[in-house]
């Protein structure tokens, strides 16, 4: 946490587009932001919606380091911010660091991939994802 820095963002802010340089992370204090992802033909689908005390982005952490998702906020948003070069230079310099990092972040992908695959499969599937 001594490398955070906080900040904060209105309701209906992007945080990051899809496809860009993912340079950085947070840890959200307070407010809601909504992953989506693109969509050809369509809207942006809301994938999950992240409240107080998620993580906000994981692209930061693997090459290339650009953004899986997109995201915004839905109210007003506190959070940790932290930059990603500094954190994995960190992690370089103290590997079991660095191994609590990746353990507790390859959960919430695989998290987000579920969200995300149980997301599409209601909008696209034929019969939806049979998750109620």
């Amino acid at each position: 946490m001594a490398r955070a820095r906080e900040v904060s963002f209105p309701a209906g802010t992007r945080i990051f587009e899809e496809d860009r340089k993912a340079d950085r992370f947070w840890i959200l204090r307070t407010g809601t932001v909504q992953l989506d992802i693109r969509v050809p033909g369509r809207r942006p689908a809301v994938v999950e919606t992240l409240h107080p005390g998620d993580l906000l982005g994981w692209s930061w952490l693997f090459p290339p380091y650009t953004w899986h998702l997109g995201a915004e906020t839905l109210s007003p948003v506190r959070a940790w911010e932290f930059d990603a070069r500094e954190i994995r230079a960190l992690c370089a310099e103290d590997p079991a660091l660095g191994h609590a990092l990746v353990l507790r972040y390859s959960q919430v992908i695989g998290d987000r991939l579920r969200c995300a695959r149980t997301r599409l499969l209601d909008l696209f599937g034929p019969y939806g994802s049979g998750v109620h």
